[in-house]
């Protein structure tokens, strides 16, 4: 069964005949191909195939297409009219100099265009410097809880042992082809590799590969939580290994650009302003992450508020983690000139627990929405503060 991504199909549509470029990013294997394959059976209905022109560069029959040049002959060999073509690279990023072809099209041909890649960089440098101000992008997740639910044709009565194991596998479409643990976990270990191999050491040319994985394997293990570079140096002297600030830097970097992970501001309420030097990391995919985790305890609080995190980015919110003289609150969201605060905690154990995450608001002086989500299925609602249970917040339109 396939799961129709309705809310990026939703976002992309105005401008199937636009003439801006169409740049869709995410990690690895989240499912961008076959979103650009439901765009072309919608395409279908206004077009015949003959004009619709489909590259993967990461299949092996167009290896022989390694540069702009190359990319360029074997488009314009298939263009034989004036009618509109609509063009699709999925994983350009392996063409050398493909920003350059795809600005010449675009100014040449009569075309609509799309392009997928599997880092951040697409947004950037060379592309930047091209097509300034003439195309849109949008960023794609792995499956949310709530596309599980379809992809499963769950009932109700299913949906805490499908979550439970959505905290743990995460959401990427693929490992849903497996029902035992250890197929998902060679999966996604094979996927892990993958994406440090082809998109973080060849790309960024990456000497320290034992290095790249330990500080992945920290942050994999620790999600959700504020890190310093600082004391990731510190962290590495204590395991003797010296290692320099600007390195830990970059490869944290790299991450952030191969979507493994997420860096998240943290904003002074009161300041108003972004607190440089400490961030929070959020795993792109829990499932990923949990791959690093074979010996470590679970830490279900922290999966639920990078569950949380992903959710929000995915509704379009812009998040920041709240910060206070005491105290973080763990999200400020923004969207349209609107905010939201949510708390998340696993479960609302006494009053003790209660008090302490709903009175993270008291510091709050305005009347936007607030929220406390935990796994709790009893309301604790209170003082104009609206607690939700997880898997209802997830599965609310």
């Amino acid at each position: 069964m396939m799961v129709k991504r309705e809310k990026y199909l939703q976002d992309i549509r105005p401008f199937y005949d636009e003439d801006l470029i169409k740049v869709i990013t995410g990690i690895r294997r989240c499912g961008k191909s076959v979103l650009l394959e439901q765009i072309i059976e919608e395409i279908k209905d206004k077009t015949d195939e003959e004009h619709i022109i489909y590259i993967n560069f990461e299949n092996v029959e167009y290896e022989v297409i390694g540069n702009y040049k190359d990319l360029n002959k074997y488009v314009k060999d298939r263009i034989s009219d004036n009618k509109k073509y609509y063009l699709f690279f999925d994983e350009i990023q392996n063409v050398d100099k493909w920003e350059k072809v795809i600005n010449s099209f675009k100014a040449t041909l009569n075309v609509s265009i799309f392009i997928t890649g599997s880092n951040s960089d697409l947004l950037s440098g060379e592309l930047a410097t091209y097509l300034s101000g003439r195309y849109v992008s949008f960023k794609m997740l792995p499956f949310t809880f709530k596309e599980v639910c379809h992809l499963k044709n769950a009932k109700e009565s299913e949906y805490d042992s499908l979550f439970r194991n959505y905290l743990i596998w995460g959401g990427m479409p693929q490992r849903f082809r497996f029902d035992d643990e250890r197929q998902i976990r060679t999966y996604l270990s094979d996927l892990y590799d993958s994406i440090v191999m082809k998109d973080i050491i060849r790309r960024f040319k990456i000497n320290d590969i034992d290095l790249l994985n330990r500080i992945a394997e920290y942050i994999m293990t620790t999600p959700s939580q504020t890190i310093s570079v600082e004391n990731l140096v510190k962290y590495f002297k204590e395991n003797d290994r010296n290692v320099a600030k600007d390195t830990i830097y970059n490869y944290l970097e790299y991450m952030c650009k191969a979507y493994l992970i997420n860096k998240v501001d943290r904003y002074d309420v009161r300041g108003k302003r972004i607190l440089n030097g400490k961030y929070k990391y959020y795993l792109t995919d829990l499932g990923i992450g949990q791959v690093k985790n074979i010996s470590k305890k679970e830490q279900l609080c922290a999966y639920l508020e990078n569950i949380v995190y992903n959710e929000l980015v995915y509704r379009g919110y812009d998040v920041k983690v709240g910060t206070f003289d005491k105290g973080d609150i763990d999200f400020i969201c923004l969207k349209d000139g609107k905010k939201v605060y949510v708390q998340v905690a696993y479960i609302l154990a006494d009053e003790n627990v209660v008090a302490r995450e709903f009175s993270v608001f008291n510091n709050i002086q305005d009347n936007y929405p607030k929220y406390v989500i935990t796994m709790d299925k009893f309301d604790f609602s209170q003082n104009g503060i609206i607690h939700k249970n997880i898997i209802e917040f997830l599965l609310e339109e």
